[in-house]
């Protein structure tokens, strides 16, 4: 896990602000935060949680995980992961069997070309490495 950069992460979020066309005071109501405080991650004095984060990336509507790699708590190769799972388990065309053998196909894929690969539950959360998915 890379260390926090919160100077980098700061000049992000004010680019993402203004593209928004908010205002501090305005990101920082629909964010839940307090003016100052988000004032401080800005400007890189502050080295905000991830649950905060993810709040400010909600309001800002962009992913959690992009702020999450700005601040240094996952890397780009976890963010990927994660976005590519995050994808098949929201896809309303697909029914709870689909997803989670679309999951299984896409770990045995990483585990071949020698990425580590978890064992995730079609919600997304982990399930006992050990045992066998049914068929």
């Amino acid at each position: 896990m890379a260390s926090l950069n919160v100077g980098n992460l700061g000049e992000y979020l004010r680019e993402q602000r203004r593209t928004a066309q908010l205002s501090l005071r305005q990101l920082a109501d629909a964010a839940g935060v307090s003016n100052p405080y988000l004032s401080q991650i800005e400007r890189g004095l502050r080295k905000p949680s991830a649950e905060v984060l993810q709040q400010v990336a909600k309001a800002l509507r962009i992913s959690a995980e992009t702020l999450y790699v700005r601040a240094g708590i996952l890397d780009e190769k976890e963010r990927d992961e994660l976005e590519t799972r995050a994808v098949i388990l929201a896809d309303p065309s697909l029914n709870e069997r689909q997803k989670q053998v679309l999951l299984q196909i896409y770990e045995s894929f990483r585990k071949e070309n020698g990425f580590d690969a978890a064992t995730y539950d079609a919600d997304g959360s982990d399930a006992d490495p050990k045992q066998t998915p049914s068929s």
